[in-house]
């Protein structure tokens, strides 16, 4: 395989250059939604001066599909109170054209002692040293997120509807920057209808319009998974959930709102 860029995106001025590991799966000139919102979730994390404060939940518009070109953010903290913030933000064109826009809901995290849960949380999916390593297999382009990013298939089998995948980051958001947890989390988190794929592509198209991330705990390390489920309607709408996890348990939930089209129509 060729060598793979150095990062997702480069800083270029005010903007930021896409790189060919943001190339999604079914046009060479478009990403994957993936790694333009966790840019998006970068910008928001950039406005945050309280440490008490954080992301816990983000909500994704695609507007336009985003080009493997170079882009720009507008973002800014909106008036609250001190307990609840949000946090908006637009990704634009080189032309100044919206391609998504985004609103984080920030809560203030302290301490708390909860008494003990009725039932227990789901146990997380086999770590993936202990799974087979995958790779989707519809995208049109050697290089692209799919090269981007490390798959391991951890529970269900991929075309059934019903899956989980690990993920994990084979290079930086920005050329040497640590991803934080967020930018881990939101660059997966738009796949959760690729791992619960069902239909054969060929036939019947699919895609989100949206994406939203909703985070109960801060996740930790490299590996993130998606136990994710495709639920389709019988009017060319369905949805895909997914209930994320880090090594420890579920860290939260993904959900994209999702479009079916049958080809030639």
């Amino acid at each position: 395989m060729t060598e793979l860029p150095a990062a997702f995106y480069v800083a270029d001025g005010d903007g930021w250059q896409s790189t060919v590991i943001t190339t999604g799966p079914w046009d060479a000139g478009f990403q994957h939604a993936g790694p333009p919102a966790a840019l998006i979730g970068r910008a928001i994390e950039g406005l945050i001066h309280d440490t008490d404060l954080r992301v816990a939940r983000i909500s994704f518009n695609l507007r336009r599909p985003v080009p493997v070109a170079l882009l720009r953010i507008e973002a800014e903290l909106q008036p609250g109170g001190r307990r609840v913030r949000y946090a908006r933000a637009r990704l634009l064109d080189s032309e100044g054209r919206l391609l998504i826009e985004a609103e984080a809901l920030l809560m203030r995290s302290a301490p708390v002692t909860m008494p003990a849960r009725p039932a227990a949380l789901p146990a997380p999916p086999p770590p993936p040293s202990q799974c087979e390593a995958f790779q989707f297999p519809f995208f049109i382009t050697e290089q692209g997120y799919h090269t981007g990013m490390e798959l391991r298939l951890a529970e269900g089998e991929f075309g059934s509807g019903q899956a989980t995948a690990w993920f994990r980051m084979r290079r930086p958001l920005i050329a040497g920057e640590e991803p934080s947890a967020l930018q881990r989390v939101l660059i997966a988190a738009d796949s959760g209808n690729g791992v619960s794929k069902y239909l054969d592509t060929l036939q019947i198209g699919f895609m989100n319009p949206d994406l939203i991330v909703a985070l109960h705990r801060v996740p930790e390390g490299e590996w993130l998974a998606l136990r994710a489920q495709t639920l389709p309607g019988l009017d060319g709408v369905g949805v895909a959930e997914s209930v994320i996890c880090d090594l420890q348990g579920v860290v939260g939930h993904g959900q994209q709102t999702l479009m079916f089209e049958p080809h030639g129509e």
